[in-house]
């Protein structure tokens, strides 16, 4: 386990007083601590558990996806779920909902904390909204933020509430109904109202404003949020790296831009490839569209570097609280790209390795020591989710930056 200083606001001390039913100490006796979970998310954009949670698949696909999901559940304590409006409710009055609970509800008894992304996005928006008047659209938009946000509270409590608003009043690709509305309030006023009434139907949830946009733009659309009083919780920062990896800095610049706001950063869509990059002239992401894009040994190399020192220096940050790849497979990849921890076949890939190595091992707390005369145990650990295990009993406990002594009766 690494304990360096670079880290040390990743960790706390405890104390822990270990007692028998009788409330005598437990001295002398041999402890195990051992870390089942991080507080720090890392995730990844896991759309494949609808599948696997419904088993709405043939037997083949299913096993295939069980696989998949079993690497992925082995690693990583937090997953993306899809909730594109377009492809939720693509008939009005028809949402998929009891699909989506189900994959929540699968991944929650799983240990894995769920966000729901996006509630309002100009892209793959609903296409019956362009039948109705702009005022229409914005009670349907209500409607829908409080109906998913109620629907999903205690199963979803962290939403991407609204997706790439410095782009979607100037959004010119194809009409849609949110660039209309956003046309209308502005960026400011629409994340307002977007936030207001997601935060009136789950109040204790996490709420993120989420963008592609690093520029000063994205800057100055959060100050003016925040100096509308919009209860930002976290900035979300896309970083798909499809035409080449920001390198250390790029990612420090950016972090110190973001950091000054003083809100937690979380890296909501990261994108490494193992294959060639995208060629730069490209402007839009998308209109990259090619037949094949083959992962091969040598760019999974570079890609695996690439992963350790992106998530090496976003966990020295100590406002980033949260990084999600966006594919953690190759199967299915935006944009067919080679952007997973694992191959199209289901097998590992050399990054898969280096953050699995980073999260379970170098980064994860795994102690064994004897209680003291007066049934004492001090440790130091990351923070999270830990069992105690001494003889045949165990107690677990999560490890926070308090270190009040805590007593256990085993």
């Amino acid at each position: 386990m690494r304990k360096t200083n670079e880290y040390a606001h990743r960790m706390a001390s405890k104390t822990i007083k270990l007692v028998d039913a009788s409330g005598n100490p437990v001295a002398g006796k041999e402890v195990a601590l051992k870390q089942t979970n991080h507080k720090f998310l890392f995730g990844c954009g896991i759309f494949d558990a609808v599948e696997v949670a419904n088993e709405n698949v043939p037997a083949e696909r299913l096993a295939f996806q069980k696989e998949k999901l079993d690497k992925f559940l082995d690693v990583f304590n937090s997953a993306t779920l899809p909730f594109y409006w377009g492809r939720f409710e693509p008939e009005k009055g028809k949402p998929q909902t009891k699909e989506l609970k189900t994959a929540a509800q699968w991944l929650k008894d799983r240990n894995v904390t769920v966000k729901g992304h996006p509630l309002c996005w100009h892209t793959v928006t609903a296409p019956w909204l362009l039948d109705m008047s702009n005022e229409e659209i914005l009670k349907a938009q209500f409607a829908r933020i409080e109906r998913e946000v109620s629907d999903f509270k205690g199963l979803i409590d962290m939403w991407d509430v609204i997706n790439e608003v410095v782009i979607m009043p100037i959004f010119d690709k194809y009409d849609n109904g949110i660039t209309r509305i956003s046309k209308e309030l502005g960026r400011v006023g629409i994340i307002k109202e977007m936030f207001a009434k997601t935060r009136e139907f789950n109040p204790g949830a996490t709420l993120l404003l989420n963008d592609f946009n690093t520029s000063i733009n994205y800057e100055i659309l959060i100050d003016g949020c925040l100096n509308a009083g919009v209860p930002i919780d976290a900035i979300g920062i896309q970083s798909h790296q499809h035409q080449g990896y920001w390198g250390r800095e790029k990612l420090e610049e950016v972090l110190e831009r973001f950091s000054h706001f003083g809100l937690p950063l979380h890296f909501t869509e990261n994108t490494l490839i193992s294959g060639h990059l995208m060629p730069a002239q490209i402007e839009d992401l998308n209109d990259y569209q090619i037949p094949e894009w083959p992962s091969t040994p040598e760019f999974e190399e570079r890609q695996a570097k690439e992963i350790e020192e992106m998530y090496s220096i976003l966990f020295k940050h100590p406002q980033v609280e949260a990084i999600t790849a966006w594919s953690f497979s190759d199967d299915g990849a935006w944009l067919g790209a080679p952007a997973g921890f694992i191959r199209t076949d289901n097998s590992p890939k050399p990054s898969y390795e280096v953050v699995k190595k980073l999260i379970k091992d170098d980064w994860n707390t795994s102690v064994t020591c004897q209680t003291d005369d007066n049934g004492k145990v001090t440790f130091e650990g990351y923070l999270g989710d830990y069992d105690l295990v001494c003889g045949d009993k165990k107690v677990s406990f999560k490890l926070n930056k308090h270190s009040d002594t805590v007593q256990m009766v085993i």
